[in-house]
């Protein structure tokens, strides 16, 4: 009788998920060992989680009082709730899920949206609730029915540029667009004005980031990940309460039970390598200084630069070479931050319609980029609601101009909430929270080999977080989530311990040797 282990099963409907396995090693670390995390959203959640399951001592530090990052909530002095703004938790988010699984098995606080209109600001409107999953069904049955891709709008299509949506292979597809932004991709692809706007812009924009300054080689990416190479379907699901009641606070109280110290509120100033080659690393935060023998850091870029300038000392990296940390240290520099993103929340003293989707997508409104109506799937605000009779409404302003001052991006995201549901205008305002963050990580058309890796030239040290390069097609919150394993996985297998499998989407385009269209090792003639 057969002893192999079964293969294991793909973690969502898509049967050629791909499965990244971990290196082999032990159980557990041979010895003691004490890793500080700074950083308490996904990234760092999940290389804390990965690290304690396997007997390391973790202490995590997160300067803000909640976790959950960029996708944290917390409350208002009189009960209500405040966010980061909505985030979508697609099917496709393996890792994500999988992460939130340890405190929800089942992951019964995630609720599925049933659509997601995307709406032009001259009424053409695309939505996914009908289309079918499996690519190239799925690309097919969008272009049949959109209004904002009619047939006579494919005579003016580049096609080269087009197949190069169904044609990627990874990871050798993420160089093919050094140097290349969204925009132009946008602009040689020469798709209908409606469908550039609906089917690709808007999701370049979820990036933060204006799609003049947001890399081709990300939104490729995306629209494999999400729609041609992908059989979990565009649709995705939401918490059904605030992200800290539903997601980050089980998880917390999940790592605690395994040992780890979760020091909220706590930030940290700075980072400082061993004086010798085996020393301890030493975690400065503004009211103590914490020893380990190794870091994750899980912070943006500007964030990462200031933590790190200990390390730009050449006398201070045992075990570093000097040109492996010059070039280090200069691919640093050059990351950036994305430009400033605006939330409005609103708590409103009437409904808003009741045709009016829990989540639009919209294009030309101005500043707006998108709004949720939150009593349709969020607890607290549903409590609200009921309890006033009002609505809960939050607006997205991503790429903010230079410059904006507050009251004016307010102004301007009601303005456009006005026109685009004008039965709002008539509301009161009964509270509202404005945020303006810039605090996300920007990826950009530089080249792709210049970005940082969760792998740094300093033993010990290892980087978590969106902002990052990862070979695999991923993106947004998922790859926060898969940087933060690897990063773990990185250190686990420094010391002989196993890591954890990672599980992606398919690694090749529909028409690519290996998609679902070409059997792997027929070659296919590139489009000239």
């Amino acid at each position: 009788m057969s002893t192999r282990s079964p293969r294991p099963l793909p973690p969502g409907r898509d049967r050629t998920a791909v499965r990244h396995p971990a290196r082999p090693g032990r159980a557990r670390p041979a010895a003691e060992r004490h890793v500080v995390v700074v950083g308490g959203g996904i990234a760092g959640l999940g290389a804390a989680t990965i690290l304690a399951e396997r007997g390391v001592r973790v202490t995590l530090l997160e300067a803000q009082p909640q976790l959950g990052g960029r996708v944290r909530a917390w409350p208002t002095p009189d009960g209500r709730t405040m966010s980061r703004g909505f985030h979508a938790f697609f099917r496709q988010y393996y890792t994500l899920r999988a992460l939130l699984r340890r405190a929800d098995p089942t992951l019964a606080r995630l609720v599925p949206v049933a659509d997601y209109p995307l709406q032009r600001s001259d009424g053409l409107t695309d939505g996914f609730a009908r289309l079918p999953t499996t690519p190239p069904l799925n690309l097919m049955a969008f272009v049949a029915a959109s209004p904002t891709f009619p047939v006579s709008g494919l005579a003016s299509v580049h096609l080269p540029s087009a197949l190069e949506l169904i044609s990627v292979s990874y990871p050798a597809s993420h160089e093919r667009y050094d140097g290349e932004s969204a925009a132009a991709f946008l602009d040689r692809l020469r798709f209908p004005e409606g469908a550039r706007h609906l089917a690709l812009e808007v999701f370049a924009r979820s990036f933060f980031a204006d799609p003049t300054r947001f890399g081709a080689a990300e939104l490729v990416a995306m629209f494999h990940c999400y729609f041609t190479g992908s059989s979990e379907g565009l649709l995705f699901d939401v918490p059904d309460d605030d992200y800290d009641t539903a997601l980050w606070a089980p998880l917390g109280r999940y790592l605690a039970d395994r040992g780890v110290r979760l020091r909220l509120g706590e930030r940290a100033t700075r980072v400082v390598p061993p004086v010798a080659e085996d020393g301890p690393w030493r975690v400065e935060t503004d009211s103590a200084a914490l020893s380990a023998d190794a870091v994750v850091l899980a912070t943006d870029p500007r964030t990462t630069r200031g933590l790190l300038a200990a390390l730009a000392d050449a006398d201070a990296s045992p075990g570093a070479s000097a040109s492996g940390r010059d070039d280090w240290h200069r691919r640093a520099a050059s990351a950036e931050n994305a430009p400033p993103f605006a939330v409005l929340r609103l708590w409103l003293d009437g409904p808003v319609g009741p045709e009016r989707p829990a989540f639009l997508g919209t294009s030309g409104y101005d500043l707006l980029d998108n709004v949720s109506v939150l009593e349709r799937f969020e607890g607290g605000a549903a409590r609200w609601s009921a309890e006033h009779g009002g609505s809960v409404v939050e607006l997205h302003g991503y790429a903010l101009p230079a410059g904006l001052a507050p009251e004016q991006a307010r102004a301007r995201l009601l303005a456009s909430l006005h026109g685009i549901w004008p039965e709002t205008a008539a509301l009161g305002i009964v509270h509202e929270e404005l945020l303006i963050e810039d605090d996300c990580g920007l990826v950009s058309p530089a080249p792709w080999a210049d970005r940082l890796t969760v792998e740094t030239p300093y033993p010990g040290l290892v980087l978590a977080g969106d902002a990052l390069r990862v070979d695999w097609p991923i993106a947004l919150m998922e790859r926060a989530a898969v940087t933060g394993v690897l990063a773990a996985n990185t250190l686990l297998a420094g010391w002989g311990v196993r890591g954890e499998d990672i599980w992606t989407v398919p690694l090749h385009g529909l028409l690519s040797p290996g998609g679902r269209l070409v059997p792997a090792g027929r070659r296919r003639r590139s489009p000239a």
